[in-house]
């Protein structure tokens, strides 16, 4: 990872967390059920995850007690608009974005002496079933402060009211009380402490519960896509729910989705677009065996990219040319079909959201296509980081190189 990393293609915008941070985070693990992190210092994404602390814990969903609850912690008003790295909806981007446009304010007040924990309840206790994720409608989102501090503000406004009565003033035992808490909470009077739930509707979204569901809604038919084979096998015997439901893999999702104008493709319209050049790329780099020169070079330099392409065997350059191929004798009989010349894999990466689509719904189209298909390394960088991770270990070095330079080219 260390040449993404200098390229700041990486985790680059993590908050160091060090100090009284590091107690104030441990607070908010023990009030949400988790253990301490033994770590003095880590760092943080904008909904509180850690790298270091799930590499520590050796779980990487720690902040998650099952699929159906998990949770966040706010420790510094830095979060606002950082990304969310380990996002276990697609929606909880959106959910950090509410979170700050509706209490900002008490945010930058709260966290100058304390933390706040997020409670995301999706009014769901566990998976019973496959399609139990269709009950998501709505999250609630409640907030919990560490050392109880809205009640002990009410504590010391009490303590306050008594003190001002008759002649309370002058009891010695009273007097202690508020200077205690003043010590202990600091003068809590004018503060604004209370964070009353907020509702988070949801829409068609991705979750990586049960081993990673969509579920497109508002459609023609609400269409539930499961990456796990088992949890799909599962899902087909439901007789209660009206939805259409698919396995990743099946080929008949693609087509399904162009019917119900969820995606399309117009494959003359791709030939000229850069989408198209990278995905041809990453064909011909998957055909190559030996190679004399950088992959970074093989591809982005045309003498070198038609040389190595005649070097691979004959079916090989129909896969990596398929497409002009079928454009080419498309144009003199209509009688060839894309699947007779073009790589099913090839053809599913040239795919894009239907353009009638929302741009709510647009991003998940893309990490759902990039999930179908993962050819486009750009797109598999900005829809699915964790598994553009995962692909770009296996890549030799020059690979590497190539992926990285793409990337930063389109920033």
């Amino acid at each position: 990872m260390q040449k993404l990393i200098e390229a700041n293609l990486y985790q680059s915008e993590l908050i160091p967390i060090s100090g009284k941070l590091v107690e104030r985070y441990n607070k908010c693990l023990v009030k949400l059920g988790f253990e301490e992190t033994k770590l003095t210092s880590f760092s943080i994404d904008g909904k509180g995850w850690s790298p270091e602390i799930a590499q520590e814990k050796e779980h990487i969903h720690y902040l998650n007690h099952g699929d159906a609850n998990p949770h966040g912690i706010i420790i510094t008003p830095l979060q606002k608009g950082k990304p969310v790295y380990l996002p276990y909806h697609t929606f909880d981007r959106e959910m950090m974005k509410f979170i700050f446009n509706s209490y900002e304010t008490k945010i930058n007040d709260i966290t100058r002496d304390c933390a706040i924990c997020l409670d995301f309840n999706q009014h769901i206790d566990a998976f019973y079933e496959p399609l139990d994720v269709l009950k998501y409608q709505s999250v609630t989102i409640n907030f919990h402060l560490i050392n109880e501090l809205y009640s002990k503000q009410k504590e010391q406004l009490e303590l306050i009211e008594k003190f001002r009565k008759d002649n309370n003033f002058i009891d010695e035992d009273l007097q202690q009380q508020l200077l205690d808490s003043a010590k202990t909470y600091g003068d809590l009077r004018h503060r604004d402490l209370e964070l009353p739930a907020i509702f988070f509707q949801t829409d068609s979204f991705y979750t990586r519960a049960l081993g990673g569901i969509y579920v497109l809604r508002n459609f023609i038919s609400d269409i539930v896509v499961f990456e796990d084979i088992k949890t799909y096998k599962q899902a087909i015997k439901d007789t209660i729910h009206d939805v259409l439901i698919y396995h990743i893999e099946q080929p008949e999702l693609m087509k399904k989705l162009r019917d119900h104008l969820i995606i399309e493709c117009e494959l003359k319209a791709m030939l000229n677009t850069t989408q198209y050049q990278r995905v041809k790329k990453m064909m011909l780099f998957q055909e190559l065996k030996e190679t004399k020169h950088p992959i970074v070079d093989i591809l982005d330099d045309e003498v070198l990219f038609r040389k190595y392409l005649n070097a691979i065997d004959a079916e090989a350059i129909k896969r990596v040319n398929g497409v002009e191929i079928y454009l080419e004798r498309i144009a003199r009989s209509n009688a060839f079909k894309i699947p007779d010349l073009v790589e099913q894999k090839f053809y599913d990466a040239l795919h894009k959201p239907h353009s009638s689509l929302h741009a709510r719904h647009q991003d998940l189209i893309w990490k759902l296509l990039v999930n179908v298909s993962a050819k486009d390394v750009l797109f598999l960088y900005w829809y699915d980081k964790e598994q553009f991770y995962k692909t770009y270990e296996t890549w030799p070095d020059t690979m590497k190189d190539w992926v990285i330079k793409t990337i930063r080219n389109n920033i």
